[in-house]
């Protein structure tokens, strides 16, 4: 090969360099379709990408230990599809499930998310948990007493399934992610026992992760589905106890999975929501629950099991403090949850996994 030659060849592949390494400094990928970006897509960017409604069955279970009899439901949700997906090869497309927080789906947030993932080639469900209910609640008060975390983890399991019905998504590659009371879900939604009780038939998702999620509850049992969490949160977010939250990232690896913490100093709650700076809310920080092996949600400080509205009521009224939290849109913390969001999401979608 001549000088000139290789000049050439080397010219060539620096001018692709800014294709194949995005400005994190990981690769991108394009396997199976998937391909992460840094920054994420713009709005302008997801503007052709539209929400589709979708209904599909799940269960209304009060805690886990219901849900082998729990009332069923029909769970609503917007599905975010790649474009090119119904040509797509079998099993070739990774998906995420979204679970909202206590005030509800966001445009800025939920459905933000789920455009932005199906422009990188991931199937995207926003899962409306409140919006399946609302013959059970409907003020905000009322839906946080009658509509549990643990029916928002059976609409995530349904949502699942239901994604496991589409040809092109490979139900191995699922991550389920959380806000909020979404996130609190999500991390419970972690818990082999839980699992297994609202998913009997096996199926898992292949990595959690919770934005900003309190971290009131425990397990009897911390036996884990073995997937990887990941925890992410502000470090001026009152709703937040960073021992409590180390506490059960250890109780969960010590359960069997990978847990990677990130907080953000300078960040409040929701960071990601799009709503300026603002008081919310109560805190929960006193609330001790723990779940036990059969289901069971009790409560620490006063021995009460949450077994029905009455006594989630009677259980948050002794433990709920009457003082707000600070909430805050912050675009530089959410370019850079992305990020990180996106570094624990891109070997798990690009992993090739044996069937």
């Amino acid at each position: 090969m001549t000088l000139k030659h290789a000049l050439a060849g080397a010219v060539m592949l620096l001018s692709c360099l800014p294709f194949m390494i995005g400005s994190a400094g990981h690769a991108a990928s394009t396997q199976d379709g998937w391909q992460l970006e840094d920054p994420w897509p713009s709005g302008a960017e997801t503007v052709g990408i539209q929400g589709h409604p979708v209904t599909f069955p799940s269960s209304s279970p009060f805690t886990p230990r219901d849900a082998p009899h729990a009332e069923l439901t029909t769970a609503v949700g917007t599905l975010y599809l790649p474009r090119g997906i119904d040509n797509a090869p079998p099993r070739s497309r990774p998906a995420v499930v979204l679970l909202h927080g206590a005030g509800g789906v966001l445009s800025a947030r939920e459905h933000s998310y789920g455009r932005q993932f199906a422009a990188m080639g991931a199937a995207a469900l926003v899962v409306d948990v409140f919006g399946a209910r609302r013959d059970r609640a409907i003020g905000f008060t009322e839906r946080l007493l009658e509509v549990t975390e643990s029916m928002a983890i059976a609409d995530a399991y349904a949502g699942l399934r239901y994604l496991a019905q589409r040809p092109a998504v490979d139900p191995k590659r699922v991550a389920l992610i959380g806000f909020s009371y979404g996130a609190m879900a999500t991390m419970y939604a972690l818990n082999a026992g839980v699992a297994e009780l609202m998913a009997p038939d096996g199926e898992r998702f292949a990595a959690h992760a919770a934005f900003y999620g309190p971290c009131i509850a425990g397990f009897a049992e911390p036996r884990t589905t073995g997937a990887p969490l990941l925890m992410l949160y502000g470090g001026q977010d009152a709703l937040i106890d960073p021992a409590r939250c180390g506490e059960f990232a250890a109780e969960t690896r010590a359960g069997g999975s990978a847990v990677q913490a990130i907080a953000y100093p300078d960040a409040l709650h929701q960071w990601d929501g799009g709503q300026p700076r603002r008081s919310i809310g109560r805190l929960l920080n006193h609330c001790r629950l723990r779940v036990q092996a059969d289901g069971n949600v009790r409560d620490l400080r006063s021995g009460l099991s949450m077994s029905g509205p009455l006594l989630r009521r009677a259980i948050l009224v002794l433990c709920v403090e009457d003082e707000p939290y600070l909430i805050g849109v912050d675009d530089t913390v959410r370019a850079q949850s992305n990020r990180d969001l996106g570094r624990f999401l891109n070997p798990i979608f690009q992993s090739k996994i044996s069937r």
